[in-house]
């Protein structure tokens, strides 16, 4: 297990099984999610927010007894956020983050990826790794933990855990059809060549 560099905080697990709508804090309490969903050449994505900000982003339609956003919601402004990220009209997320379902190491990971990795950017496991000050305690690599962080990662897309790379390759993603997923969002981003049958998403047509 790793644990961050200078202190005895060791990783936390988050809830296991819990499903995200309501929506669980770290803490226990329930929140409920408002959900909106979009279509994009990876397959259906639907977004949940509370309150607080953007708290799931998943790689599946939305949920069967989801909440449904109404318009000018903060649901409403992710999946715009997100359609113009997959139709290329979009390089950063300006929505608020609910952080509730991630604690300690596994949080402090992930903000560190959200704020030092942009658009059109790539990281390695152990370079993030030391980025976020972590070190070995037992025979799991930092590294390693760090791989097991981007897959538990509740908010993908809009936490990059995608432009997060193996030293050997592309790495794991827990997201849809997986590493195929992760190309396809670094192709668009740039980091990697587009494959010849490789398009981004459709703009939606004007309205009004």
């Amino acid at each position: 297990m790793a644990r961050l560099a200078g202190t005895g905080r060791y990783p936390t697990p988050g809830p296991q099984g819990v499903r995200s709508w309501p929506g669980y804090g770290h803490n226990g309490r329930v929140t409920t999610l408002e959900w909106a969903s979009l279509d994009t050449p990876v397959g259906p994505v639907s977004v949940g927010c509370s309150p607080a900000g953007v708290a799931k982003v998943r790689f599946r339609p939305l949920p069967a007894d989801a909440s449904q956003s109404a318009p000018g919601s903060l649901a409403q402004s992710a999946r715009r956020q997100l359609t113009e990220y997959f139709c290329g009209q979009r390089q950063a997320f300006d929505v608020p983050l609910d952080w509730s379902c991630t604690e300690g190491t596994q949080r402090h990971v992930l903000e560190i990826l959200t704020d030092s990795v942009g658009f059109g950017q790539t990281t390695s496991y152990g370079a993030l790794a030391s980025s976020a000050g972590l070190t070995s305690v037992t025979d799991v690599p930092p590294a390693r933990a760090v791989g097991k962080i981007m897959g538990s990662n509740p908010i993908p897309v809009i936490v990059p855990c995608h432009r997060v790379l193996a030293s050997d390759g592309l790495g794991g993603y827990s997201g849809g059809a997986g590493p195929e997923v992760k190309r396809w969002l670094l192709i668009l981003e740039g980091s990697l060549p587009p494959t010849l049958d490789w398009q981004p998403a459709t703009p939606p047509a004007a309205t009004g």
